[in-house]
Parts: structure tokens; C-alpha cells; sequence
């Protein structure tokens, strides 16, 4: 994994939690974001990939579909009247109606998908790479790519994805760390460490990694989540001071 991350000159973040709520520990969480009140949240896993909307407070599940199971599913996002969700390693993915989840057509994109999401006019897609992929959200076609970088070492391994006021937020796969990323050059402008933010208590032998950031922007809260995590937390980031 290229992360270099005690050469970086950017700044670090650590975290205080606001709330904590239930989060379904059965869900192998690709992708997450919220709009208007509700979580939409995509997991992985064949056999078990899924698309579901989700009360915040309860951690219910209002509305949900099963993906095939040739299909492992990861990142989504919300883009208007639609959702956008792409598959690991099947080149496809799918667009729905947001209210009903019907489907609406499939599209293809070379290699892998992992985290997805957008800022109104474009649509990111990571692949575990160090690049990002800039969609067009009508089309999905590649306009362009990404690297992402601290300084002169590309950042690998980008996972799920949030646009978080005016910056990409991607987990680093297999760490606890979020790195903040500007969209217009993929130069990383903070690093956020979570490390601790599941208690050992709450944690079971199948528990898995941190995965999973949405963004409530009209009222500033940031929600986040792993895999197979029982709880998901709204956390407020705190600024480290420099040695």
C-alpha cells in the first residue's frame, strides 16, 4: 500500500463522536450517503450484495432490493432523481429510480468498481487504484482520471467515497485512516485517523474494516461505518496540532 503517510505535510485530523446510532452488523457496507433524512446504503458480498434505504435514527430498513448474485456491490451514489451503483468486478453497474428503485438501465466501465460518488455535475469513481475516475452523470463516460497524492507518493487503495464541501473524502482500503482530497489536482489536503472509533466491546470475529462515509450538507454532519459494524457514528473532526 502506497501510504506514506509520516512524510506528509498535510494536516492530521482525529475525532470526537456527536451521536451514535444502530447500524445493521449483517451489512458488508460498500457504499453510503444521505440525502433528506435517509440513509442509502449499498453492500457487498455475492449472494448478499444489496440496495436499501435506511432510517438514520433506527437503523430500519425502509426499502430494499438484492442485487444478482453474480453481482458483489459496491459504491453508490445519489445523483437528483436517480441512484448510480456500481459491482467489484463485473464491469457493470445499474441506475434506479431513487423512490422506487426500479431499474432504469446498466451501464459498463472497464476494471473495477469501488467507491462512487458526486458533486452535482460529475460523478467519482475509485478503483482501488490510486486514481479517480470524473464521469459524466448523464452518460457515465470517463472524462478524465485523478491521481491522488501526498506530496510525490500516489495514495493506493481508494475505497469509499463522499463529497464532503468542496473535497473528495475516500477510505483507504485495510486502514482506519480518510484521506481529504482536492478533485481538481487528487492532491491530498488532510488525513483523518478513526483509529478506536469501534469500541473493542462492539466488536465480533467477523467484524471487518472501517468502509463507509455520507455527508449530510445542510445541516455539516458526517456520518461513518465499516463493514460488518453494528453502529455507525456521526462524528466532528479535530484538528492535530503539528510536532
Amino acid at each position: 500500500m502506497l501510504l506514506a503517510v509520516a512524510a506528509s505535510a498535510a494536516p492530521e485530523y482525529s475525532f470526537e463522536i456527536v451521536h451514535t446510532y444502530p447500524h445493521d452488523p449483517t451489512a458488508f457496507t460498500q457504499g453510503l450517503e444521505y440525502r433528506d433524512g435517509l440513509l442509502y446504503e449499498s453492500t457487498g458480498l455475492h449472494g448478499r450484495s444489496t440496495l436499501r434505504k435506511e432510517r438514520l435514527e433506527t437503523g430500519r430498513i425502509l426499502q430494499q432490493i438484492s442485487l444478482p448474485t453474480q453481482y458483489f456491490g459496491e459504491g453508490i451514489t445519489v445523483l437528483d432523481g436517480r441512484i448510480v451503483q456500481v459491482t467489484w468486478q463485473s464491469q457493470t453497474g445499474f441506475v434506479y429510480t431513487r423512490n422506487s428503485f426500479q431499474l432504469l438501465k446498466k451501464f459498463a466501465y472497464a476494471g473495477e468498481g469501488w467507491g462512487l460518488t458526486n458533486d452535482g455535475s460529475r460523478v467519482y469513481l475509485s478503483d482501488g487504484s490510486a486514481q479517480i475516475r470524473c464521469l459524466d452523470p448523464e452518460t457515465l463516460a470517463e472524462q478524465r482520471r485523478i491521481t491522488v497524492h501526498d506530496g510525490s507518493h500516489e495514495i493506493a487503495q481508494l475505497n469509499e467515497l463522499e463529497f464532503v464541501s468542496g473535497e473528495l473524502f475516500a477510505n483507504i482500503w485495510g486502514s482506519d485512516r480518510i484521506a481529504r482530497i482536492s478533485p481538481r489536482d487528487g492532491n491530498v489536503l488532510g488525513w483523518i485517523d478513526l483509529t478506536g472509533l469501534l469500541p473493542a466491546a462492539d466488536r465480533a470475529p467477523e467484524t471487518d474494516v472501517l468502509n463507509g462515509i455520507a455527508y449530510d450538507a445542510q445541516h455539516h454532519r458526517l456520518f461513518v461505518t465499516g463493514k460488518l459494524w453494528p453502529k455507525l457514528f456521526e462524528i466532528r473532526l479535530i484538528p492535530r496540532p503539528k510536532d
